[in-house]
């Protein structure tokens, strides 16, 4: 079976999008972005997808003949293998930061705010904990944010681990 075209139903989840739109969501350029694609074996030395990038449906290529690639990218399949580059969405990261933020002022204290950096870390998405508290780290900051764990897991426990919770 070859590549699927981005109107396919096969692969109506996912968002087709260029170099540029592809690196935007990650802060980088669309050099930077060609490249780790390159370095994962999908893009050839002239930029077309390669073989691999088109049988997994990592990308499409509009022309494949013509001299000057124009290829589009699958946004989800490609957003997968640069997070596994260590990259992060701005979205996420700005998120990261704002609760960063947040999360410092409140441990450093205001006479004019009347809640404390623990209660509002219990609303902190927990997909985010363990990045906002190496955030925190890095800014030097003391406050950590500490998780319950769940009333199930809590009754797993031995008795002198719970108090701990």
């Amino acid at each position: 079976m070859g590549p699927l075209a981005p109107g396919s139903l096969a692969m109506t989840t996912s968002l087709w999008l260029s170099l540029t739109d592809l690196g935007r969501i990650y802060g980088i350029s669309a050099v930077h972005c060609g490249r780790l694609l390159s370095d994962a074996g999908l893009r050839q030395q002239n930029g077309a997808p390669s073989s691999k990038a088109l049988q997994q449906g990592l990308a499409y290529q509009h022309h494949p003949h013509a001299t000057c690639p124009n290829a589009v990218w699958n946004g989800e399949g490609c957003a997968t293998l640069l997070q596994e580059q260590g990259l992060r969405p701005m979205a996420e990261r700005n998120l990261i930061d704002q609760w960063a933020d947040l999360l410092s002022a409140l441990e450093q204290g205001s006479p004019s705010i009347n809640t404390s950096a623990e209660e509002m870390a219990s609303d902190l998405p927990a997909n985010l904990v363990t990045q906002v508290n190496q955030e925190l780290r890095q800014r030097g900051c003391r406050f950590q944010v500490r998780r319950k764990a769940s009333a199930c897991r809590r009754a797993r426990l031995p008795r002198q681990h719970q108090a701990g919770d």
